[in-house]
């Protein structure tokens, strides 16, 4: 597999944990960087060149939205994921219309990987 920098953002610890393991059992080459808000990613990925990104919707400042298009300015070829509880159809078109990819909760190892592959 290809060497891929992912940034893993959540206000939930447990949740970037479990992200985290299921790419990891599946990719043991891949890097990681990990924040719990919208503002600790931004200044995260300053230095970073990071390829894919999941995120989560609901998180205290920024949400994942917010967050999607300012990473997508920096990195316009990443490869997002909106990983949330939030299910409403207008989450999942403002994730369309972004060109980002809708990840309903709960956190699955198929629905991880199916995104990432």
């Amino acid at each position: 597999m290809t060497s891929h920098t992912i940034l893993v953002v959540d206000d939930s610890r447990v949740s970037r944990m479990l992200v985290r393991a299921i790419i990891d059992n599946a990719d043991k080459q891949a890097k990681f960087v990990e924040a719990c808000n919208g503002e600790e990613a931004l200044i995260k990925t300053e230095s970073v060149q990071m390829t894919i990104a999941i995120l989560d919707l609901n998180m205290p400042g920024m949400d994942g939205l917010v967050l999607a298009k300012k990473l997508l300015k920096r990195f316009p070829k990443a490869k997002i994921g909106l990983l949330t509880a939030n299910i409403q159809e207008i989450v999942r078109e403002k994730a369309k219309a972004l060109g980002i990819t809708f990840i309903p909760k709960p956190i699955t190892e198929e629905k991880i990987l199916n995104f990432l592959y």
